[in-house]
């Protein structure tokens, strides 16, 4: 490959087999950043365990294994997830300048914005899902019957688990993402927030309840930001639905 894929502008025309061999060669870009991204997460995986295992009680903090495979398995699996978010910007990058060019220009800035939103969002979500509701969660998960019961954490199985505890908070802090992303595509209006703000903040409370923390501490800690961020959303979609209606020259959905 003698230069880098040029992304094409709004409206400008390519033969299909431009554009396969543009896919082509921006799926060779992201695979090399994975690939790269997976050699830089191995040569630094002792330390990512070492930071996925600090939530656990002091006692517990070396998870075991039960297979001669199993800790070479567990590393790579570690590294492998590890890689694709460090590779991810670069994937997303790519993904993005391949179908960019479908939407109009003064629409891909917008696009743009709202994509680091939402990647601010979901760090922000990781971020609180580690030292918010991992701690507290692991502590009373590992301490339950414990009279009962010989505790031992499986490393395999606990970062399955700690993987889906921050994917699922950082999915959920996308709400206001996906609250602008309906005040965007006319579906609902900012004035329909203002008057169902009561089912909203149920719905966040649920989503809060739902989350992994599961004592009660962690639990009212996930669902004051996530009120937070619903009235957050609001706020912005007031604020950005009336230059959105003027670009299309509609006007707003009624209460």
């Amino acid at each position: 490959m003698s230069r880098l894929p040029r992304r094409l502008r709004h409206g400008e025309e390519a033969t299909l087999v431009e554009h396969l061999g543009e896919l082509r060669a921006r799926l060779i870009i992201a695979l090399v950043a994975l690939g790269a991204g997976f050699v830089v997460a191995y040569a630094f995986h002792g330390h990512i365990l070492t930071w996925l295992n600090r939530p656990l009680p002091d006692d517990l903090r070396k998870p075991v294994t039960f297979s001669p495979i199993e800790p070479f398995t567990t590393s790579i699996w570690v590294s492998l997830w590890a890689g694709l978010l460090l590779a991810l910007p670069v994937v997303l990058w790519q993904l993005w300048s391949f179908l960019a060019p479908a939407i109009e220009e003064h629409h891909q800035r917008a696009m743009a914005l709202l994509v680091g939103f939402a990647t601010l969002l979901g760090l922000g979500g990781v971020v609180f899902g580690y030292y918010v509701i991992l701690p507290p969660a692991m502590h009373f998960l590992t301490n339950y019957d414990s009279s009962h019961y010989q505790i031992m954490i499986r490393a395999r199985d606990y970062y399955r688990f700690v993987s889906f505890v921050l994917l699922g908070v950082a999915l959920a802090f996308e709400v206001p993402v996906f609250v602008l992303a309906l005040v965007r595509l006319r579906i609902m209006s900012a004035a329909q927030l203002r008057g169902t703000w009561r089912i909203g903040v149920f719905v966040m409370t649920v989503i809060g309840v739902l989350l992994p923390g599961v004592d009660p501490v962690s639990t009212i800690l996930s669902v004051i930001p996530l009120v937070a961020l619903y009235v957050l959303a609001i706020g912005l979609a007031t604020i950005l639905e009336p230059r959105w209606r003027s670009e299309t020259g509609t006007t707003p959905i009624p209460e």
